[in-house]
């Protein structure tokens, strides 16, 4: 019978040591919990400001092409190749239905995405350079209003960075 009631107290010890062994894992694994958590919402908030001052950066950017090309200070075409360039690296709320948006710019992106520039258009005869030129040319005053339109609505909807509102083009 003693041993019984030795045998129970030290299982009951054991149990015991054993609840108090988990308890403290459990209490680990929970302040563990949350210090990741805490770090997801640093790293959260590190990525949106990040976005954010990326976005800024990229929509003075978009703003100026888009007031250069408005008061006819830069081609068509190279303003939308830039500008289109630009709005696909740019973080939307939500999807935007930027060809539906801005038709005009798309337009001309689609006609000189695949044309050469610089140092690639040296690798084409005065002939073939001349035809790209013209394809270029006529897109340019066949979309001409809507792309201006477009730039309009850039104009208002990406804003100039401090300061860079009153640069002027000449």
């Amino acid at each position: 019978m003693n041993i019984m009631i030795l045998a129970l107290c030290v299982g009951a010890v054991i149990i015991a040591g054993l609840a108090f062994y988990a308890g403290q894992l459990l209490y680990k694994l929970s302040a563990q919990k949350k210090l990741i958590a805490k770090e997801q919402v640093k790293q959260q908030a590190k990525l949106a400001k990040s976005r954010l001052e990326r976005n800024a950066k990229l929509a003075d950017s978009i703003h100026l092409i888009a007031r250069a090309m408005h008061q006819e200070q830069c081609e068509f075409s190279e303003g939308s190749l830039r500008i289109w360039v630009l709005m696909s690296q740019y973080s939307f709320e939500d999807d935007e239905d930027l060809p539906g948006r801005y038709p005009g710019i798309f337009a001309m992106y689609e006609v000189v995405k695949e044309m050469p520039t610089h140092d690639a258009r040296k690798k084409y005869s005065k002939k073939e350079i001349f035809k790209q030129d013209s394809a270029r040319w006529r897109a340019e005053e066949t979309h001409a209003e809507q792309i201006k339109a477009d730039c309009e609505k850039i104009i208002e909807e990406f804003k100039a960075a401090p300061g860079s509102e009153n640069v002027v083009f000449n």
